[in-house]
């Protein structure tokens, strides 16, 4: 399906691939694994002709459909999560603006042509299985009809990732699937994967989603895609397996070759060895010379300063009550951690965990109860927002080294290394960094001054398998009391030594690690109580003889007459959904405020936007049920 052959590639002088050649057939699943930087993104960009190599050729069998979901960003214009999710080929998107931009009128032909059109290309059959992967990625049944471009850029990737899904290509090619899934969207996608008909080639830095998916891992390493059959787990295995075999030829060439010269060191100058010693020189030359084993995985080891020792109650939370207007996430809930525990928060989306860290951490006020830190307890919370803090006028080194600690400059700068930040990065100016990269340096800086009490919500976003080994051993060293929420099954296995399970407000304790959580709750198949899963069958199509040109008219007619009774019941559709949005996104606003500490800088600033926000919580729960009856008559339309 996918020939890459004999291809090489270099920037600037730095070769990315030399002679590197890979077949993808039909049904392979495929892991690309490799440092950052070593290419994996590049190779992406030349299979899909965005770049071109320097060398060699990539031919696609003929009428090969390609998907591409890349890593962090991709672009959204004015449609609905649902008409971007069902947006699968450049037909379907421009039909979808027809009917869009028409008046949806009588006398609006283009209108009806366009729906006509859409309605045999089986586009609302398309909506129905974008619905269900929608449902699947954790969208609400009203997120359907929101304009995508009014969401968060991770739940616009997700709108994306839904949308190669319905499109259902030959080739699905994924960066970085999981970066913006919660928990339990991520085990839902990792079971619809199972079951997909193409074939998959995906960038991942997630061992446990690899291990579940994969056939086989193509790793980049010295300019060269190297196959491996198997799992993650299994290319470990055998890669370190190949690389002792390779590290015991290559010194066996080297004792050789120091015999060899040996030889000619001594018996260069006499005449009645010379020939012999110039006959060693030869040999030596004629040797295939294996090149010196990569030291690039080579493990850090490091140390990190440990926080002064806390009481055995770190913290406690008791009889609290979080509510959002009249949307109660927590009554009367009750938590605490004790010394030297490492929780996993887990549960559905929306559920409360990042609510509950929120609140663990002091960063949100709740309507009553009580928050009691343990004695000599100091508390550090990690999120993305906590490098806006950093003095950007700063290089990453002098950031780093901003510390109370009693460090050095080489240790810091091992540290930094290790998480992706080599060479002269460390004086890149903190005001240039991406995201992704302050991310990483507030990570460092925090394990560089550790409190006795780590909040932490996604920490393994943004780093490479090497990174997310170094966090887990800087963590598994450390002797505070961590909770944290994670998507990263690898982590969570890690690290985490007792689980909370949250879901509608309620707690659930298990006093061991996520095995023990998955054996006593069955936990890996409890994504089907949670949202619709499972695949739609697929119709089978019925012959049908030659119609006349009297059927074809009547037929026109007929459609015709269900577009008018359509329009209407669309337009009350569309009507309440207008009202909705405006509700949402004056609910967000209000929500927003109430978040913001200054907000409770202004007597009565806090009770004034409180109540607001139940009328308007009021007025979105009269709205939805109004659409929610528009909806089902536009539904009950054959």
């Amino acid at each position: 399906m996918l020939t890459i052959s004999g291809v090489s590639k270099s920037y600037g002088g730095r070769t990315l691939f030399e002679d590197a050649t890979l077949q993808v057939n039909r049904g392979d699943r495929i892991g690309l694994v490799g440092p950052n930087g070593a290419g994996k993104s590049t190779l992406f960009g030349l299979i899909l002709g965005t770049q071109s190599a320097d060398e060699g050729s990539i031919t696609f069998q003929r009428n090969t459909t390609l998907g591409f979901l890349p890593q962090e960003s991709a672009p959204v214009g004015d449609e609905t999560v649902l008409e971007l999710a069902t947006a699968t080929t450049e037909e379907a998107r421009a039909i979808q603006k027809r009917i869009k931009a028409g008046d949806r009128g009588e006398d609006d032909h283009d209108f009806h042509e366009a729906q006509a059109k859409w309605d045999e290309l089986g586009g609302y059959q398309l909506e129905s299985k974008a619905k269900q992967i929608l449902a699947g990625l954790s969208f609400r049944q009203k997120d359907f009809d929101r304009p995508a471009r009014e969401m968060s850029g991770g739940w616009v990737m997700r709108a994306h990732l839904a949308r190669l899904l319905v499109q259902e290509p030959d080739l699905l090619m994924l960066d970085e699937p999981t970066n913006h899934l919660d928990l339990e969207a991520l085990l839902w996608f990792q079971e619809y994967l199972q079951g997909y008909p193409g074939a998959i080639l995906m960038i991942s830095h997630d061992r446990e989603f690899l291990n579940a998916l994969v056939g086989s891992i193509i790793e980049l390493r010295q300019q060269k895609l190297i196959r491996y059959r198997g799992n993650y787990d299994e290319y470990l295995v055998q890669r370190a397996a190949a690389e002792e075999q390779y590290i015991a030829a290559y010194n066996n060439q080297q004792r050789e070759i120091a015999h060899l010269m040996d030889f000619v060191t001594r018996f260069r100058a006499k005449a009645s060895k010379a020939a012999q010693a110039q006959s060693k020189l030869k040999q030596i030359e004629r040797m295939d010379r294996l090149e010196a084993p990569p030291d690039d995985d080579k493990k850090i080891k490091f140390s990190f300063p440990q926080p002064p020792r806390s009481g055995l109650r770190a913290i406690a939370l008791k009889n609290i009550h979080q509510a959002y207007g009249s949307n109660v996430v927590y009554a009367g809930m009750d938590f605490e951690a004790e010394r030297g525990q490492r929780i996993v928060l887990v549960g559905p989306n929306g559920a409360g965990k990042s609510t509950l860290i929120k609140i663990l951490a002091g960063v949100i006020p709740f309507q009553s109860g009580e928050r009691e830190l343990g004695h000599n307890v100091r508390c550090g919370y990690f999120a993305q927002y906590r490098q806006d803090t950093m003095d950007v006028t700063r290089t990453v080194l002098e950031e780093a080294l901003d510390t109370p600690q009693r460090i050095t400059e080489q240790t810091v700068r091992t540290i930094l290394g290790s998480f992706l930040f080599r060479g002269d990065d460390v004086f890149k100016k903190v005001s240039v960094l991406s995201g992704g990269e302050k991310s990483r340096l507030a990570l460092v800086k925090l394990l560089l001054d550790p409190p006795n009490l780590l909040l932490m919500d996604e920490p393994t976003t943004h780093l490479d398998m090497a990174s997310i080994d170094a966090l887990v051993y800087a963590l598994s060293q450390y002797e505070g009391t961590l909770i944290f929420i994670s998507h990263d099954v690898y982590f969570i296995r890690a690290i985490g030594n007792k689980v909370v399970h949250v879901n509608a407000g309620q707690l659930t304790h298990y006093a061991g690690d996520y095995q023990y959580y998955l054996d006593k709750t069955a936990a890996t198949s409890a994504r089907e109580a949670l949202t619709a899963t499972g695949r739609p069958a697929a119709e089978p199509i019925e012959k049908r003889p030659p119609r006349t040109k009297e059927q074809k008219r009547l037929e026109a007619e007929e459609r015709q007459a269900k577009s008018r009774e359509r329009k209407a019941r669309q337009d009350e559709v569309t009507k309440w959904e207008r009202q909705i949005a405006a509700l949402e996104a004056r609910q967000i606003e209000l929500t927003t405020s109430l978040e913001s500490p200054e907000t409770y800088a202004r007597p009565g600033s806090a009770q004034g936007i409180n109540r607001e926000l139940a009328g308007v919580i009021d007025e979105l729960e009269t709205a939805n049920a109004e659409w929610e009856k528009a909806a089902q008559r536009l539904a009950e339309m054959p």
